[in-house]
């Protein structure tokens, strides 16, 4: 009875080959998918949230020019208005109140323009529903803009009839020189006004995204939600930045507790800043979205794929055990070798093994396309900001010497404006040609931004640095270009470690080294010398 017993449980405690290559199998693919789900997501999601924090930054910077230029044209049609009746209208009463409101409707530029002479009085206002004519200013902006004699902004204030305001004016002399008070115009921030105008469109956004605009003392000029304008904004990080004169973007939680990716940008006319803003949350969500399109598209596949697997497993093992190593090996962000694709014996095993190694092979290609999109930039084929300073780091981090060369196309912007971007495009790719030959191949050549380009120059001397710098301004200027034209180069250089001990330090040095070859006459190079503060260069133009 006992060896009955015994024979019986050992049979239940067996497990049948084909069960064992069964459920190996499962798992392994299972496992593959997951990998590579988690693989997925964790770069799709730096790659979301840089894409988020790009577009805000060029969405704040693009504001930021548009607001600047308004604020020319309002200073603008405040000066000309005023030199005319200065001049030729101050006395006429009906004349001033034609030409305010031909300013006012003219551009929608402000709520209300007054005219105060220099006693203080207000002379004309338009529109005249605003009623404060043949009286004394009273708010001290005013007074501030009659006692300066010259162009004023106001910081936000709260008038006497409640109203927030922004105040710009400019001076008023007659045809003597004598000063006779100024033409003033208003915003009224809470009520319609030319920034919601212009920009109210931007901030209906489903994804709850949107932007405001700060006054140079970090008070709310423009809010989506209205009742928030003037209200101090001073101690957000990004705000900060932007009221420094900062450009960029970054991550900051408001007072509620929400995560925001910002892009920041100044208004270089008034200081005021704008700040666009999406919440982290839509990246999750965009993340969860795509994860869940990889799911339909590739869960069917998977499933089909993990069926086949099986019925093979009971019959052929080996094939699968490769696979699954090379999958988890792309799972995890490793190089993968593609093995030679060797025929089976079995035609079923054959089939798959084949299908799945071109599969991985793509997928394989398409990573490195990716990883190369990420390192180069897209017009000239050079390395890209992200991938000199990583490279820089690096150097310096293992404290390899080196040389940088830092360069700048003169007069880059007259090229664009002359003959348009398209053209000063090909100028870009043409120094970027030049830059390839002139180097080593162990040398880094990359695009910094704009017009701007920096060389890395390894176990490379400061005389060997300024003789390639010079060959690339020759070449520069000498060779056959796009435009037809004379194209010069301005070119600065310093050296690890002589010149500085860190990353930031030397490229500071360039930096200076080639705003004084900028500053001495263009087309030129210059040497940085950190420690007795000269810099070499070439005299030639």
């Amino acid at each position: 009875m006992s060896e009955l017993c015994g024979i019986d449980v050992t049979k239940k405690k067996k497990i049948s080959l084909a069960t064992l290559l069964t459920g190996l199998v499962s798992l392994s693919v299972a496992l593959t998918l997951t990998i590579l789900l988690l693989a997925s997501y964790h770069s799709n999601k730096q790659s979301l949230f840089e894409t988020r924090f790009a577009l805000n930054h060029s969405a704040a910077a693009k504001m930021s020019q548009s607001i600047d230029s308004l604020f020319k044209s309002m200073r603008a049609g405040l000066k000309y208005t005023g030199a005319y009746i200065s001049v030729n209208h101050l006395s006429n009463e009906q004349e001033l109140q034609k030409q305010l409101e031909m300013l006012r409707l003219s551009g929608n530029f402000f709520n209300s323009i007054a005219v105060v002479d220099e006693t203080g009085l207000v002379r004309s206002v338009a529109p005249s529903s605003v009623g404060t004519v043949g009286q004394h200013i009273t708010a001290e902006a005013a007074k501030e803009a009659l006692a300066s004699r010259k162009p004023y902004m106001s910081k936000p204030y709260t008038s006497s009839t409640g109203r927030r305001i922004v105040f710009m004016s400019e001076p008023l002399y007659d045809k003597d020189g004598v000063y006779r008070g100024f033409i003033g115009g208003s915003l009224y921030l809470q009520e319609n006004n030319i920034l919601n105008t212009m920009f109210g469109k931007h901030n209906i956004d489903g994804d709850g995204s949107y932007f405001y605009i700060v006054s140079s003392s970090g008070h709310l000029l423009y809010h989506p939600d209205k009742s928030r304008i003037g209200a101090d904004n001073s101690t957000n990080p990004v705000v900060q930045k932007a009221l420094r004169g900062e450009s960029g973007y970054g991550q900051v939680t408001n007072s509620r507790g929400i995560t925001f990716l910002a892009g920041y940008s100044p208004v270089p006319e008034n200081g005021w800043g704008v700040i666009v803003q999406s919440p982290i949350s839509v990246v999750y969500e965009e993340l969860d979205s795509y994860i869940r399109t990889i799911l339909v598209y590739t869960l069917v596949p998977f499933v089909v794929l993990m069926i086949t697997a099986i019925w093979l497993a009971r019959r052929l093992a080996r094939p699968f055990v490769s696979l699954a190593n090379l999958a988890s090996k792309l799972g995890k962000g490793e190089k993968i070798v593609l093995p030679d694709i060797k025929h089976h014996w079995n035609r079923e095993a054959d089939l798959l093994t084949q299908t799945i190694t071109l599969a991985l092979s793509d997928l394989q290609k398409q990573t490195d396309q990716l990883t190369h999109a990420a390192m180069t930039d897209s017009l000239t084929g050079l390395t890209n900001r992200r991938t000199f300073e990583s490279i820089m780091s690096q150097w310096t981090e293992k404290q390899q010497p080196f040389a940088l060369i830092m360069m700048d196309i003169d007069r880059f912007k007259s090229i664009n404006d002359t003959y348009g971007h398209q053209a000063g495009d090909e100028v870009l790719k043409h120094l970027a040609r030049i830059l390839t030959s002139a180097v080593r191949s162990n040398d880094v050549c990359c695009r910094y931004g704009g017009e701007e380009f920096v060389m890395l120059l390894p176990f490379t001397t400061v005389p060997d640095a300024w003789i390639t710098a010079e060959r690339v301004r020759i070449a520069f200027e000498t060779r056959e270009n796009p435009l037809g034209v004379p194209l010069a180069v301005s070119l600065g250089i310093a050296h690890y470690p002589s010149h500085a001990e860190s990353a930031e330090m030397l490229f500071q040095l360039a930096d200076h080294a080639l705003y004084q070859a900028k500053e001495a006459g263009k087309n030129r190079t210059i040497i940085a010398d950190e420690k007795t503060e000269r810099y070499h260069g070439s005299n030639r133009g």
